[in-house]
């Protein structure tokens, strides 16, 4: 069950770039911290009927530093990213979260890491390639090596948030406002720093925005969270695979784009990769179901 909750994030990230499109001209940190502001609501709102929650709050400081870390340095980092290098290819190489995570889980106490979670893992990302290059080639030129350096960063940054809060099981998912919070905060002062305000123009563009902080940037990590917790970590790795195609697909059904034989071939090799990874989960044999398996008194 914790597994399937930690999905719902990946497909909440699905709407990511069809509400940033329409979200209009909004520059990146001003973006991020309106629509962490509003994923921070979400939290404190529940607490007006759960008043204990604020408790939760408290916590050790290595907590808070890997909550902050993840969420804003994160973000920080892609943004760096794109500043610095090809969209496309710091895309890709930010989209390797999934591949740490999934290798990176067979240092966790309790997981152990088998063939079919890396094959799995390797065919979603092969998946990912086909969307995020549209079937085109890499470029990479060492004068954008500051910002693949960022990318890269990018991707150890959440893959290390998600498998360390796996230690932090105990820390309720409450806390996770106290990073939004953190994040809005910290992104207002990026955006100060760095940037020039400008507000989404019309009904539709602060719909786009308020979509934003309440789904993507909001509602799905505290999912995120609670699965990464409590869930398998390897199937949540490489199911993670998926959100760039549903995005892909969630832009065609809104007209933004056209279906390709490209994305059909992208979503056969993660959608067959997710299944592999998730073969133990997905077809465990529960013991005594089969046949003659009962014994005889």
């Amino acid at each position: 069950m914790a597994t399937f909750v930690g999905f719902l994030a990946i497909i909440m990230w699905a709407m990511l770039a069809l509400f940033t499109d329409v979200s209009g001209k909004v520059p990146p940190f001003q973006l991020t911290a309106m629509t962490f502001a509003i994923g921070a609501s979400l939290g404190l709102i529940s607490w007006l009927w759960r008043p204990g929650a604020a408790r939760h709050l408290r916590q050790p400081a290595k907590v808070w530093l890997l909550g902050v870390v993840g969420l804003f340095g994160y973000h920080f980092l892609y943004f760096t990213a794109l500043r610095n290098a090809p969209a496309v290819d710091a895309s890709l190489i930010a989209y390797l979260w999934p591949l740490f995570i999934v290798v990176g889980s067979a240092l966790m106490p309790g997981e152990k890491l088998r063939w079919f979670h890396i094959l799995g893992t390797l065919l979603g990302l092969a998946g990912t390639v086909l969307i995020i290059t549209k079937g085109g080639g890499l470029g990479f030129d060492l004068q954008f090596a500051f910002g693949y350096s960022m990318a890269g960063l990018c991707a150890l940054t959440w893959a290390a948030y998600s498998l360390l809060s796996r230690r932090f099981s105990n820390v309720p998912t409450d806390a996770v406002t106290g990073f939004c919070i953190a994040t809005s905060l910290l992104s207002l002062i990026s955006h100060l720093l760095l940037e020039q305000t400008v507000w989404p123009g019309g009904l539709i563009q602060w719909l786009a925005v308020l979509g934003l902080g309440l789904f993507p940037v909001g509602a799905a990590f505290y999912v995120w969270d609670y699965g990464v917790k409590h869930g398998n970590i390897q199937v949540l790795g490489a199911s993670s695979y998926a959100a760039p195609l549903l995005s892909t697909l969630v832009l065609i059904i809104a007209g933004v784009t056209e279906p390709t034989g490209r994305v059909m071939l992208a979503c056969l090799l993660i959608t067959l990769g997710a299944v592999i990874a998730a073969k133990d989960m997905l077809f465990k044999r529960r013991q005594g179901s089969q046949p003659g398996s009962a014994i005889s008194n």
